[in-house]
């Protein structure tokens, strides 16, 4: 038995020689058949992108045109108010 073939563990005949050959090409085929299959996954999994359930919708609701006018009118009043002066007794203290 050469150093070799005690380094790969095979035994020295040439018999066993001859099917660890052949037992090394069935397992050669079986990974290329694998490898093929996971190529064809992948292949077809980047063809057609798994797109996640949508959602809940996130952001502003779209008001329609009678809400618009609600909210304009309110914030009419609003700001109504606001500019109307103050009543204070401001003009006694500065006498």
């Amino acid at each position: 038995m050469t150093i070799a073939t005690k380094a790969i563990g095979l035994p020295c005949d040439a018999m066993d020689l001859y099917k660890a050959i052949q037992d090394l090409y069935a397992e050669k085929e079986k990974l290329e058949r694998v490898i093929a299959s996971l190529e064809e996954l992948q292949r077809t999994a980047g063809s057609e992108p798994v797109l996640p359930k949508q959602t809940k919708r996130r952001g502003r609701k779209s008001m329609d045109s009678t809400e618009r006018q609600e909210v304009s009118e309110r914030m009419r009043k609003y700001w109504a108010s606001r500019r109307q002066p103050k009543h204070t007794d401001s003009s006694e203290k500065n006498e």
